[in-house]
Parts: structure tokens; C-alpha cells; sequence
């Protein structure tokens, strides 16, 4: 797992660390040093820590003018028992919430599980996204499964189309625009 960095394509576009609007501005990150980790496996250091002992992330791209943020994730993402969902929703998502976001692509390639507990934090989430909508992108058929299972594709959309995204392409933008039309279709059939 230390070998699977957050996708830096868009770097010359947009960097967490450099957003002062970001939950991560400032953060610094080494190259050699490996500390944070997913049980016992060392993640790469350019994934950011929210508070979860076992899930990680990386704002790639955030567009406070257009309201959206793509966000790729890592991980075991494990509500039962360590509340994921509560240290994403108030150490990540409040704050870009409180800056105009109210669009979330969220890129689930290297989630390997998820556990859940229950969907208050989800629906809180859905709530106050108004107008907006909560899209995952390429989640492993097991983990959606996990998701249906507990209803919380009721707050988070999946589906075939979303899940079989080529979006490394595209520019950032793009895959938002893109997203955006599908979760159109969807919301107003």
C-alpha cells in the first residue's frame, strides 16, 4: 500500500496543502517517512490523516467558484468501529461546506472495505447539501454492496456509469461536468 500515492496529475492545478480554505492548508509532507498506516500497512505520506485510525484521504481538486471538490480516499472505511464517517463529515467536509461546496466526487478505487454503524452523519451530510449531491466514483463491487446494504445509497450515488469512470483523462472540470450531467439525469429523470 506505501507504493499507491493520491493521484497528482492536477497538482499544477490545485494543491490541498497551498488552499486556504482547505482542512489541510499548511500540512507538509515527507517523502521518505512513512507514518501513517491502515492496520499494519504503511500508506504513502502524501495521504492525509482526518482522524480515522484506518481510512485516509486526499483533496485533489477543490472549485469554490463552480461549489465542488474531488476527493480520492484510502483505506478501510470503518463506521462500526471507528466512525469514519463522523471525523470525515466534521474534520473535512464542514469546512469545505462552510466554503461554498455542495458537489463531492468522492473516488473509492482503494477503499477495501466498509463497515457501517448508522446514517445519521450521511443524512446530516445529504441535508445540507441543499442542491447539491454526494457522487462515488469506481468503488469495489463489495464495498457498494456494503453501502446498499445499509442504505446509504440513499445519501451517497452509485452506480454502473459512475463506476466504470475513465476520469484519470480528463481535466478536473471535465470529470466534474461529466459527473454532474450523470447526477442531473439521475436526480430529475
Amino acid at each position: 500500500m506505501h507504493n499507491i500515492e493520491p493521484f497528482f496529475t492536477w497538482r499544477h492545478l490545485y494543491t490541498s496543502e497551498e488552499d486556504e480554505l482547505s482542512p489541510f492548508y499548511g500540512n507538509v509532507y515527507s517523502e521518505f517517512e512513512f507514518s501513517n498506516a491502515v492496520y499494519n500497512y504503511f500508506i504513502h505520506p502524501q495521504w492525509d490523516c482526518f482522524g480515522s485510525a484506518t481510512l485516509y484521504l486526499k483533496i485533489i481538486f477543490a472549485d469554490y467558484e463552480r461549489h465542488f471538490a474531488i476527493i480520492e480516499l484510502i483505506g478501510e472505511w470503518n463506521d462500526c468501529l471507528y466512525n469514519d464517517i463522523k471525523y470525515l463529515k466534521e474534520n473535512v467536509i464542514d469546512i469545505l461546506l462552510n466554503n461554498g461546496i455542495q458537489n463531492f466526487i468522492l473516488i473509492g478505487e482503494n477503499v477495501l472495505n466498509f463497515h457501517f454503524s448508522d446514517d445519521s452523519y450521511y443524512q446530516e451530510w445529504f441535508d445540507d447539501i441543499e442542491n447539491g449531491w454526494i457522487a462515488c466514483i469506481n468503488f469495489r463491487k463489495h464495498v457498494i454492496e456494503e453501502f446498499e446494504r445499509a442504505n446509504i445509497d440513499y445519501y451517497l450515488a452509485f452506480s454502473e456509469k459512475l463506476n466504470a469512470m475513465f476520469w484519470r483523462k480528463l481535466s478536473p472540470v471535465q470529470f466534474f461536468e461529466l459527473v454532474s450531467d450523470m447526477m442531473t439525469k439521475r436526480l430529475n429523470p
